[in-house]
């Protein structure tokens, strides 16, 4: 088994700078690691290109033009680039624990996506990590919610990650993995969403509709989400309609997805 880290930004290179530098001491390297940028700044690209130098992991810039919020289009335009099996999917302000890609995979299941929690940090503390990065644990004083999930306990993860459930309720992409297979099945993430909205519970819901069961890993796989700004949520009324037509639909597919990156475009 192979693995992809598909990790999301828009030009907050000092946030991506942080969780490049948790993703290159990971217990467990992931095979390739792609930046699914939005229409990032010469700046983001600087911050990449220096990391690359340290590594001998695949870092690819999967770059695309800047044309507003398309998240949901920037990360098919990464999950197009991506030569390995199983792809894990997170955001450009997520620090990652030291595990984090080695818990993935040991919940990695065939016919089943997992999706995990995130670690809310306070302005205070987002600020030291990102001058002074350092060890994030669950007594830090910085942990704004969520301080629950930082805890981990790989025996206690193994026995409560099975539940199986059909809702997509508390889904966020933010700590998401999932078969490269299974994303290609549903047409990946649905391009219609522009602006801040609910395109990953869209995305898992054609992914149970399609038969693919869900995992909530509980004790493992743990990440700190940095402090920011909330997102516009000007597009919200019309995402959520997408959301909805999909639920009574009950659809599996989404005609305007990979399809779009049927063939593979070069990374920069």
């Amino acid at each position: 088994m192979t693995v992809s880290l598909i990790i999301t930004t828009y030009n907050w290179p000092k946030a991506l700078d942080r969780v490049l530098k948790s993703t290159l001491i990971q217990s467990i390297q992931p095979d390739e690691i792609i930046i699914a940028d939005d229409g990032s700044s010469e700046a983001t690209k600087h911050v990449i290109d220096k990391h690359r130098a340290k590594t001998n992991i695949s870092i690819i810039h999967s770059w695309q033009e800047d044309k507003g919020f398309r998240l949901s289009r920037s990360r098919n335009n990464a999950i197009s680039k991506s030569s390995m099996d199983y792809i894990i999917l997170i955001d450009g302000d997520m620090v990652l624990e030291r595990h984090f890609i080695a818990d993935h995979i040991k919940h990695s299941e065939r016919g089943f996506f997992a999706v995990g929690k995130r670690v809310r940090l306070s302005e205070s503390m987002t600020s030291k990590q990102l001058s002074l990065p350092g060890e994030i644990s669950p007594f830090s004083k910085g942990i704004s919610r969520g301080r629950e999930h930082s805890i981990r306990l790989p025996l206690l993860s193994k026995l409560f990650s099975k539940t199986q459930m059909n809702s997509v309720s508390s889904i966020q992409s933010c700590n998401i993995a999932f078969w490269k297979l299974d994303a290609i099945s549903i047409n990946g993430f649905n391009n219609d969403f522009v602006g801040w909205g609910p395109e990953d519970k869209e995305f898992s819901l054609r992914l149970l509709n399609n038969g693919i069961l869900r995992k909530n890993i509980k004790f493992s796989a743990i990440a700190f989400h940095l402090y920011h700004k909330e997102n516009s949520k000007g597009m919200l009324k019309v995402n959520t309609d997408i959301l909805a037509l999909c639920l009574a639909q009950k659809s599996n597919w989404c005609s305007n997805g990979l399809n779009e990156f049927s063939k593979t475009k070069p990374a920069l």
